[in-house]
This record gives C-alpha cells, sequence and structure tokens, in this order.
C-alpha cells in the first residue's frame, strides 16, 4: 500500500491494528509517523492514549506492555515505534503482530532498509500488518516531485526554480520539503516561486551554481564557467564538488541519449527534460558546440574528476581547483 493510500484511510477512520513502515527513503516514513502522532487522536485523547518509543532506548517487553493496554475515554490508543532499526531483539515484537489489539494502533517505523524476508518476523508482518516499503525516489523523477508537491501545497513554481532545487539538494526529500515548507510560509500575496525566492529564502544564488555552470559549459563560455567556478571555492559549503558533479553528469548524460533518439524533435526532447525549455535549449547548445565525440569525452571527464574528488588518482586538490581543471579539458 502506498503512503498516500494509507494517509488517504487515515483521514477517513479506517485503521489497522499493525503499520510497518521501512526502507531507504525516510521521507514518507516521517510524513506517515507525523500525522500516526499528531492526527490520529484529538488533542484531548492524546494524553492518555498516546505512547511514543524510540527504538535505541525502548525495551520490547515495555513495546508490547504499551500495546497490551487498553484505551482512556477513546475508542482507540496510538503506540509508535521511532527509529525501530535501532531496537534490540526486535523479533520479540513477533508475538504482539501476531495477535494485535483491534484498539490499539501500533506504528513502526524501521528506517534505512527492510526487515530480511527470510525471517520469522518478515512472513508475520506479511500476514499480521500493512506494510509499507519506502523506496528511493530515482534521480529522473525528483523534478516532477517537486512540482507535485508545490502544487499540493497552492503553489507554482518556475522550471528553472524547480531544476535549481533539485541541482542543490539533489534527491533528499526531506531537505526538497522543509525547503519548499520554508517557501510556502515566507511568500505572502504570492503564489508563484521563482528564482529570486529560492535565492532570497533558501540561499541558492540564482548566478552562480550548477544549473549556470551547467548553461556556460554548454556554450563554451569558459570565462563565465570560471567565474562561477571562483564563487563555488569562495563559498564551499553551499555547492561542494560531490554536488555538483552529479548534477552536471545527470543533465549531460540525457544530452548524451538524445544522439540516440529518431526523433529529436521539440516535442520529442521535452519530456527527457521534464518540459524544462530552458534545459532542452542547452542540450541543444552543447550538441551544436561539441557534437557527439565532445558529450561523449565530458561525461568521460565527470567520471574522472569525480574519482579524484573522492581521492582516487588525486593527492587532495581542492573541489575548485579540480571543477577549474575539468571545464579547461572539456572546452579544448
Amino acid at each position: 500500500m502506498s503512503a498516500e493510500k494509507i494517509l488517504s484511510n487515515w483521514t477517513k477512520k479506517s485503521y489497522q491494528p499493525v503499520y510497518w513502515l521501512e526502507g531507504e527513503e525516510e521521507y514518507y516514513i516521517d510524513v506517515l509517523m507525523n500525522f500516526a502522532e499528531h492526527a490520529l487522536l484529538t488533542p484531548e485523547e492524546r494524553p492518555f492514549n498516546l505512547t511514543v518509543f524510540y527504538g535505541r532506548d525502548a525495551e520490547w517487553a515495555s513495546v508490547i506492555n504499551a500495546c497490551k493496554r487498553y484505551p482512556m475515554f477513546a475508542e482507540r490508543q496510538v503506540v509508535l515505534l521511532k527509529e525501530a532499526q535501532h531496537m534490540k531483539e526486535i523479533d520479540k515484537l513477533e508475538s504482539y503482530i501476531s495477535a494485535p489489539l483491534n484498539s490499539t494502533i501500533f506504528v513502526v517505523g524501521f528506517k534505512g532498509k527492510a526487515v530480511d524476508k527470510r525471517t520469522k518476523l518478515h512472513k508475520i508482518l506479511q500476514s499480521k500488518a500493512e506494510v509499507f516499503t519506502s523506496v528511493k525516489i530515482k534521480e529522473g523523477k525528483v523534478h516532477e516531485w517537486i512540482l507535485q508537491l508545490v502544487k499540493s501545497k497552492g503553489f507554482s513554481i518556475q522550471p528553472k526554480s524547480a531544476a535549481l532545487l533539485e541541482e542543490h539538494i539533489g534527491n533528499d526529500l526531506s531537505r526538497i520539503a522543509n525547503e519548499i515548507d520554508k517557501l510556502s510560509v515566507n511568500l505572502v500575496n504570492k503564489k508563484n516561486i521563482d528564482e529570486d525566492d529560492i535565492e532570497k529564502y533558501i540561499g541558492i544564488s540564482k548566478e552562480y551554481n550548477v544549473f549556470e555552470l551547467q548553461a556556460a559549459i554548454a556554450r563554451k563560455d569558459l570565462s563565465r564557467a570560471i567565474t562561477i567556478i571562483n564563487y563555488f571555492a569562495a563559498n564551499p559549503k553551499a555547492v561542494p564538488i560531490q554536488m555538483s558533479l552529479p548534477a552536471l553528469y545527470a543533465h549531460f548524460s540525457k544530452v548524451y541519449a538524445v544522439y540516440g533518439m529518431n526523433d529529436k524533435s521539440d516535442t520529442a526532447l521535452k519530456p527527457l527534460f521534464y518540459f524544462n525549455t530552458t534545459s532542452m535549449q542547452q542540450a541543444k547548445d552543447m550538441m551544436k558546440n561539441y557534437g557527439y565525440d565532445g558529450v561523449e569525452k565530458i561525461l568521460l571527464l565527470l567520471h574522472h574528476y569525480n574519482l579524484k574528488s573522492i581521492g582516487i588518482g588525486d593527492t587532495g586538490t581542492p573541489g575548485a581547483m579540480l571543477l577549474k581543471e575539468m571545464v579547461v579539458k572539456m572546452m579544448l
């Protein structure tokens, strides 16, 4: 079952006795846990009927005892076990999960992985619990996810602004959601998020960012590329090389993929670049200025300098120096 379906059921007051939330993507687990903690019970019911445990400190016997209590002045109680992946002897919960109370909603957050399918616990969960597995979002889907999240909050966002968020943060959905929340709180009498808002409230420069470096490389504008990299050097925490190289590779690999397409019309290219006309134009500039061999060379250089950035074949050259060296070789 999806996170959206679970939330929908909870909103309709349709509950299961046990929910097991697991997987690598923490964002959806946190969303469900937050809803369970603050919305499954009324404010009047919570003091007597909400119990929260943390896996690192929780004893399995205490968790089971809490689950077996009956609600006070309410139809049900809620027991949350957060960070359950750190809990010792978590398999001891099997006895309760096998025969849970209908008056208890037991929600377990098991982050970073899934329960081993070879274990008895896994088999019990499959038959007795509502299991949600939160999978890391694919990088190619982040842009669309940003647009949908912004829309769900009653806002719209310019494609380039969404691209800035994606390239600055990557696929960390929790961080992206926090930044969008920050924007929604600060924007007054305005519903469209633009680059100025991204710069003012999130701190991503609209002139000196990976998106602009990408554009400079596509145009073979070495002077502009070096200026942007100098900004990176002066603000190493804003755009570290470990962030910029994957972002550049993600875009340039799409450009490389265009050469394998029979239809290279704007209509065919738009979905590849998530309907971002600016990115699509950058791709066209790059193909014109570099050709197939040049784009292939750029991808190889990105791979080579990514290895250098993590210390393979390099003795600690600063990230900005590696970037400068790389873009010069790209444009030769």
